[in-house]
Parts: C-alpha cells; structure tokens; sequence
C-alpha cells in the first residue's frame, strides 16, 4: 500500500477580483473577515514599456519577427516564399530599418502561427 503523501501547507495567497465598485468595501469586509488583508499596488497596472524600457525600442518588431521565425525553425528564404513578401524586406524588418506595418504583420502571423499584434 502507498504511504501517504504529506500535504504541503500553503502560507499565504493572493487574490484578485473584478466587479461592481459599489461592492467593493462589502467583498473587502467579507474577505478580512476570513483572515485576509487587503494589499495595494500603486496604479495597479503598468504598460510593459514602461516596466521594461530596455526592450522598448523601434528594433522590437523586428526582433520579434526573427524570434517568431526562429521558433518555427523558418529561414527568411522560406518565409519570403511563404509570404510573397520579398527576403530583403524582411531583413530590413528584422534590422529595424523597414516598418512591418499592419498587412505584413497579418500576412507574418499567419504564416508564423501567432496573433499578429506582435509584431507592431
């Protein structure tokens, strides 16, 4: 027979609710009442931009696209005839010296099998 396995004892979590402003302090006072303190993050939420400013440059589509086609294991020869979107485009793409623009990055998504917002 299998020995039984200890449970392991989870210290803390944190939770995060979406829903009617007016029942805010009601859901606050209902969870406090269970042991649970309320923690603020300051804006709540930030654009990834700002948290990573290192990676926000005018080279990150580019970057994007040549990891995408790298992950597919697809050289630019081949997504070119893919796409119908010539090899030198795309090393400029990639180089950051073209924009990918809307309709390539369409085009790109499909071929890549990613959501095209990526790219832009």
């Amino acid at each position: 027979m299998p020995e039984p396995m200890r449970k392991r004892h989870i210290r803390n979590i944190e939770l995060r609710f979406s829903g009617p402003v007016k029942h805010k302090k009601k859901a606050v006072n209902a969870l406090k009442s269970l042991g649970f303190t309320e923690v603020s993050f300051p804006g709540d939420a930030i654009p990834w931009r700002a948290a990573f400013p290192e990676y926000a440059d005018e080279q990150l589509p580019g970057r994007i696209l040549a990891g995408a086609r790298g992950k597919e294991g697809i050289s630019q020869v081949k997504l070119a005839e893919m796409t119908g979107i010539p090899q030198r485009h795309i090393s400029e793409m990639e180089n950051g010296k073209r924009p990918i623009g809307k309709k390539n990055a369409k085009i790109f998504a499909k071929a890549l099998n990613t959501d095209y917002r990526i790219f832009l």
